[in-house]
C-alpha cells in the first residue's frame, strides 16, 4: 500500500472547567477526540506491551504514544511509511497518536552518544550502526509516522546538573526547537511553498531548564518565538525529587499559554498525576502501568501491591474488589501468582489490562471531579495513598 498525505484538522483545545488551575478540556486532532486530563499508555515499538487496539479502545484510551527514536531504527519510517496512514495503518490504530522526538532516548544512550549544534550521532543500541539524527530528521520521521502530535527535537537535560550545563543543554534544544518547527511546517521538498505538503498533525515545543527556575523562564520565551500547538514540560522525571518536580511544575505550569495543552512527559505514579493536574497540566504518559505489570506490582485503589509476595498464593479475591476490570471481575490474586510463577504469558496481559484500566479509571474520575468542582477532595484521597510498592496496603 501507498502512503497517502493527510489533511490535517485544525488543533482544538476547549476548556470545559475549571476546578482551582486544574482544567477539563477538550482536544480536537485528525485521528479524534481527546479528554483531558488525558493519560496515554506507550506503545514503543507501535505496540502498548501485551494488549492490541481492540482493548485499548474497551479500556478507554483515547490516544496512545509512539517512540520516533525505536521506529526510526526498526522497521524504519520508509516502512511504516508504506501503509496507509502512517503508524495507525502499521500498528492497526485508528485514534490519535503522539511521538515523542527521541530526544530522551539519545540523553539515555550516555557513553554511545556525541553531540553537536547541528545534532547528534550514535551507534544504534539495535545493531551499532552510526547514525546521525538532527532536528529536520526527527521531523521527517514524524511526519512519515503521520502522528497527531510530533515533539520537537531537543536536548534533555541530565539531573544533576551545573547551572551553566543546563544553560548551554536549553539553549541548544531552543535552537533546535526552532528548527523543528520550520523545518515540520515546510515542505520537506525544501523548494515548494509552505503548505504544499501539509505536515499530518502539529508539532509540540519542550520547555527545557533542569532545575533552575530563570533557565525555565528563559525557555519558555525562547519558545514563543514560533507558534507551537501545545507546550511539554520536559527534563522531569529523570531522577529529581518530588519537591524539586512540583516546585519546577509550580513555576512553568501557569505561564505556559492558556489557550494550549500542556503535557508533563513521563511522570509517572498516581499521586504524580494528580498532583500534575492540580498545577494546571492536561496530558500525560509513563510505561509504568505496563512495566509494573510485567514486573509483579499491581495498582489498587489502597495502594500498590506485589502479587508475588507469599501473602497472595491463597487469596481467592480480585486485585481490587472496587474495580470493575475483566481481570478483576474474573481472576483471584491466586491464580494471577500462580501465571506469574510459572511465565505464563497470560499473567502478564491480565495484570497489564488490570493496570491500564486503573491508570485510565483514574483519569476518568479527576476529570468528573473537576467538572464537579470537587477536586480538591478527590486530590486528597489519592495523595494520601501509599505510594511505591512494597508499602503495605489495606
Amino acid at each position: 500500500m501507498s502512503a497517502a498525505p493527510v489533511a490535517p484538522a485544525a488543533l482544538g483545545f476547549e476548556v470545559l472547567a475549571q476546578d482551582g488551575a486544574a482544567r477539563l478540556a477538550r482536544l480536537t486532532l485528525p485521528h479524534g477526540r481527546v479528554d483531558t486530563p488525558a493519560f496515554m499508555p506507550v506503545g514503543t515499538y507501535g505496540s502498548v506491551k501485551a494488549m492490541t487496539p481492540e482493548e485499548l479502545e474497551g479500556l478507554g484510551a483515547q490516544i496512545v504514544l509512539g517512540n520516533t527514536f525505536h521506529l526510526m531504527l526498526r522497521p524504519g519510517s520508509e516502512i511504516v511509511g508504506l501503509h496507509r496512514d502512517g503508524l495507525h495503518g502499521f500498528m492497526g490504530w485508528t485514534g490519535p497518536i503522539l511521538t515523542d522526538s527521541g530526544g530522551y532516548q539519545v540523553f539515555s544512550l550516555a557513553s554511545l552518544r556525541r553531540i553537536d549544534e547541528d545534532g547528534v550521532s550514535f551507534r544504534s543500541p539495535v545493531d551499532g550502526a552510526h547514525v546521525r539524527m538532527r532536528p529536520e530528521d526527527a521531523m521527517d520521521v514524524q511526519r512519515a509516522l503521520a502522528s497527531d502530535i510530533a515533539m520537537a527535537f531537543d536536548d534533555c537535560t541530565a539531573y544533576p546538573a551545573t547551572a551553566q550545563q543546563a544553560r548551554e543543554s536549553m539553549q541548544r534544544s531552543m535552537r533546535w526547537a526552532l528548527r523543528s518547527h520550520d523545518h515540520y511546517y515546510r515542505s520537506p521538498l525544501g523548494g515548494e511553498p509552505p503548505g504544499s505538503d501539509p505536515p499530518p498533525g502539529h508539532l509540540f515545543g519542550i520547555v527545557q531548564g533542569g532545575m533552575f527556575e530563570e533557565l525555565r523562564l528563559e525557555s519558555i520565551e525562547a519558545l514563543s518565538q514560533r507558534e507551537f500547538a501545545g507546550y511539554a514540560i520536559g527534563g522531569l522525571a529523570v531522577g529529581e525529587t518530588e519537591q524539586e518536580r512540583l516546585q519546577m511544575l509550580d513555576v512553568v505550569a501557569p505561564r505556559l499559554p492558556a489557550q494550549r495543552p500542556r503535557y508533563l512527559m513521563g511522570v509517572g505514579y498516581p499521586h504524580d498525576i494528580v498532583a500534575a493536574v492540580a498545577r494546571g497540566v492536561d496530558m500525560f504518559d509513563c510505561v509504568m502501568p505496563t512495566r509494573h505489570a510485567r514486573n509483579g506490582h499491581l495498582f489498587t485503589s489502597c495502594g500498590i501491591i506485589n502479587i508475588r509476595n507469599a501473602a497472595h498464593q491463597r487469596d481467592t479475591g480480585p486485585i481490587d474488589p472496587a474495580c470493575s476490570c475483566s481481570t478483576c471481575r474474573r481472576y483471584s490474586r491466586a491464580y494471577l501468582r500462580h501465571l506469574d510463577r510459572c511465565n505464563e504469558i497470560l499473567g502478564v496481559r491480565l495484570a497489564t489490562l488490570h493496570n491500564l484500566h486503573f491508570y485510565l479509571q483514574l483519569m476518568r474520575q479527576i476529570r468528573a471531579a473537576i467538572a464537579a468542582g470537587q477536586f480538591a477532595q478527590f486530590a486528597a484521597g489519592i495523595l494520601g495513598l501509599p505510594r511505591r510498592p512494597g508499602t503495605p496496603v489495606a
